[in-house]
């Protein structure tokens, strides 16, 4: 099977609030899909709702086939699900947790031990697999509830935040066993980091107000952004308002943006309608003699198209 997960037309209504509204999305094996959304979008309420903890006002939703609304057992024994904020009983530790999450998803007490220590070191617990939850940092609480989600090996997994509370280092870690883990799963990462997004999402689904916005790969998101095939130069600021002066004079230029850094001013130019404005600056700084100590292209920006979706309009 493909498409390990399909959501079709979740609405989600709490009186008169529509906090969800005909959302439809699928997510392949192999794929990892970036769920974005400012706050109070309704990325948890859907995410809620794909797995199952929340029931839709309208819509169904299908993991590997299986309807979440009456195969629920069925459907969650394909899915692993990390909610917001880890929850755990605070009064076990790591190890007596994770296997009572293994016995509890129908993992024989023969095999829980090893299954349990092999999901634990794959998010680096051994230090902490004796100390009571409750006395973890955030950060730990946060990889107990990861190792809970994948012990059972799911085919689809739903990961809320996934990297909140983490140090620079942990991040890097967890990033990469979803990027491992992705070979053969269908993964749903929400997020606010937009790095991650660059860093392991192969597909990126943007919701505002309960809608989805945009939806496509993170480099088409970028094509969206007024930033793509944009000028940068590195000049000393004795050059830089003459360069700033000639360039506004090119017919393909929408506006330069200026900013000091220490002794130099860095130049971003950008291009009417995302046009490649490259050679043409190239040309010009070259006849002119511009002392240009870096000069690059953007490829687009996803914080400036997030903004845009979520604010105005793109």
């Amino acid at each position: 099977m493909d498409v390990l997960l399909e959501a079709r037309n979740l609405t989600k209504s709490f009186g008169s609030l529509k906090a969800v509204d005909n959302i439809s999305l699928s997510v392949k094996k192999g794929e990892v899909l970036g769920f974005l959304g400012p706050n109070g979008a309704g990325k948890t309420t859907t995410m809620k709702m794909i797995t199952g903890f929340l029931s839709p006002s309208e819509g169904e939703t299908f993991v590997c086939g299986e309807p979440v609304s009456t195969a629920s057992v069925a459907a969650r024994t394909h899915m692993g699900y990390l909610p917001e904020g880890a929850p755990l009983y605070g009064d076990m530790t790591p190890r007596s947790f994770l296997t009572f999450m293994a016995l509890a998803r129908g993992i024989e007490k023969n095999e829980a031990d090893s299954i349990v220590e092999s999901a634990a070191n794959a998010v680096h617990l051994d230090s902490v697999m004796e100390q009571r939850n409750e006395t973890l940092s955030k950060g730990y609480k946060r990889r107990v509830g990861l190792a809970a989600a994948i012990l059972h090996a799911p085919d689809v997994l739903i990961l809320d935040e996934p990297t909140d509370g983490l140090d620079p280092n942990q991040k890097h870690e967890v990033r990469r066993l979803i990027e491992a883990m992705s070979v053969d799963r269908a993964i749903i990462i929400s997020t606010h980091i937009l790095e991650e997004v660059d860093a392991i999402c192969h597909r990126a689904v943007i919701i505002n107000q309960g809608r989805i916005v945009a939806d496509g790969t993170p480099s088409e998101l970028k094509g969206r952004s007024a930033y793509k095939n944009a000028v940068t130069l590195l000049l000393p600021k004795s050059e830089a308002e003459r360069a700033a002066a000639a360039l506004k004079n090119i017919a393909m230029i929408e506006r330069i943006e200026a900013s000091a850094e220490g002794a130099n001013v860095r130049l971003t130019v950008l291009s009417k309608g995302r046009s490649d404005i490259s050679e043409s600056i190239s040309d010009i700084a070259a006849v002119s003699m511009w002392p240009v100590t870096e000069f690059s292209i953007d490829n687009g920006r996803l914080d400036d198209v997030f903004r845009n979706l979520t604010v105005g309009e793109v």
